[in-house]
């Protein structure tokens, strides 16, 4: 419901300030108002861009640090602002719910549960410890 809101309240914005250009300044106050709302789509397609070129030039699901990057989320946040943190695409492994997995070299990896395109739920998965290299006892010991 949060996405809907957002974009209705997008929306609404967009008409505000085509009809306050047009009740300002007729018909050139309403294409002020259409060039507002265009500059406003641009930048935020401008956005979206950058981030996907930098998840890009990343391997898919790969981050540095999985615990830091599972420190960083919090409920509410959009895919594109979860790729952002990520600095790279995540796997996707379900459908219902929709599942993204992060991994980092270590074999950590985090878990994403997203709902209307919002992060819902999330998880970090450990890696099994390796266990510790204990000498074999001396002979004779």
């Amino acid at each position: 419901m949060q996405f809907l809101n957002s974009n209705l309240f997008g929306l609404l914005l967009a008409v505000v300030a085509l009809a306050v250009g047009a009740i300002t300044g007729g018909w050139k106050g309403a294409l002020l108002g259409l060039s507002v709302v265009v500059f406003w789509l641009l930048l935020q397609f401008n956005r979206t861009m950058r981030v996907l070129r930098a998840a890009g030039a990343s391997p898919v699901g790969l981050v540095p640090s999985a615990v830091m990057f599972h420190a960083r989320l919090k409920a509410g946040l959009k895919l594109l602002e979860v790729v952002e943190i990520a600095r790279a695409l995540g796997r996707k492994t379900a459908d219902a719910p929709e599942t993204w997995v992060w991994a980092d070299e270590a074999g950590d990896r985090v878990v994403v549960q997203l709902a209307e395109a919002r992060v819902t739920h999330w998880t970090l998965e450990r890696a099994a410890a390796p266990a510790a290299d204990v000498p074999p006892p001396a002979p004779g010991a």
